[in-house]
């Protein structure tokens, strides 16, 4: 199992990388309460779980009818 699987808690930098965002996305959603984020003294940290119910929260896009 490669390491990227088995981390914990990710920096903003490394959960926007992963979810595909920027970190001011992530930072905004931080803000708003929508993500929870937690501090390890200087560090924010995300849990992936936290990251993933994020994700899965955000609104899904409606199917387009075909042309």
């Amino acid at each position: 199992m490669d390491e990227q699987n088995t981390t914990v808690a990710l920096s903003p930098h490394e959960a926007a990388r992963l979810a595909g965002c920027g970190r001011t996305t992530l930072y905004a959603a931080i803000a708003s309460g929508s993500l929870k984020a937690r501090k390890l003294g200087r560090r924010t940290l995300i849990r992936r779980d936290d990251l993933l119910a994020w994700l899965d929260r955000l609104p899904t896009i409606a199917p387009t009818k075909a042309a």
